[in-house]
C-alpha cells in the first residue's frame, strides 16, 4: 500500500508540468486538461509497469505524448457538424420504418370500401391504366378516377401525419368540425 501512495504522490506532485506539456503540445487547456486525465488513467492502470528508480516524469510525458498522438489520428476522421447537417446527409433510414409504414398503409387499406380498394391496387399498386382498370372492373373510367380519389383521401385521413411517408401525399387539415365536413361532402 505504501509504494501505491508513493506512486500517487509522485504523480500528483508532476500533474502541473503535465497540464504544462499537454498545452504546449495541444494549445487549448481543457483538451490539455483531458490528456492529462487520460495520462494520468493509464499511469495509474498501468504502475505495476513503472520500474521504480526509473524516471517518472518521462514515463508520464511519454504516455501523454502518445496519447496526444493517438487522438490526433482519430480526429483526421473525424469532421465537426455542430448542427447535425453532415450527419442528415449520410444518414440512412432503418429498414423497419419502411415495413411499420407498409402494415400500416396495409391495415389502412382494410378499411376503405372494397370497390375504392380494388381500383386503387388496379391502379396504383399493378400498374394499370385507368382505361384497363376500368375494363376489369367493368365501369366507366370516371368511376375508376372517381374511387381513387376517394380511396387516396380516405387513406390520408385514416394515416394522419404518416400519410406523407406512405401515400407521398400530405394530409389536409382544416379548422372544420366533423358534422361540417359531413355537410360539406353531402353538398358536394
Amino acid at each position: 500500500m505504501a509504494v501505491q501512495d508513493k506512486f500517487l504522490d509522485q504523480v500528483t506532485a508532476l500533474l502541473p508540468a503535465l497540464r504544462a506539456f499537454g498545452r504546449s503540445l495541444c494549445g487549448d487547456p481543457a483538451r490539455a486538461d483531458d490528456l492529462v486525465q487520460d495520462t494520468v488513467l493509464k499511469a495509474w492502470t498501468n504502475r505495476e509497469q513503472f520500474q521504480s528508480g526509473s524516471n517518472l516524469k518521462a514515463w508520464l510525458f511519454t504516455i501523454l505524448r502518445n496519447c496526444y498522438y493517438s487522438e490526433l489520428r482519430h480526429r483526421k476522421f473525424e469532421i465537426e457538424d455542430p448542427d447535425g447537417i453532415c450527419a442528415a446527409q449520410v444518414a440512412i433510414t432503418p429498414d423497419h420504418d419502411a415495413k411499420l409504414h407498409l402494415r400500416d398503409l396495409s391495415r389502412a387499406l382494410q378499411h376503405l370500401p372494397p370497390d375504392q380498394r380494388e381500383a386503387l391496387i388496379l391502379v396504383c399498386a399493378t400498374g394499370l391504366s385507368y382505361e384497363e382498370a376500368a375494363d376489369v372492373c367493368q365501369v366507366a373510367v370516371g368511376t375508376i378516377k372517381s374511387r381513387i380519389a376517394r380511396a387516396r383521401d380516405r387513406l390520408v385521413e385514416l394515416l394522419g401525419e404518416d400519410a406523407a411517408q406512405v401515400t407521398g401525399v400530405m394530409p389536409v387539415t382544416t379548422s372544420l368540425t366533423e358534422p361540417e365536413k359531413l355537410a360539406e361532402q353531402r353538398t358536394t
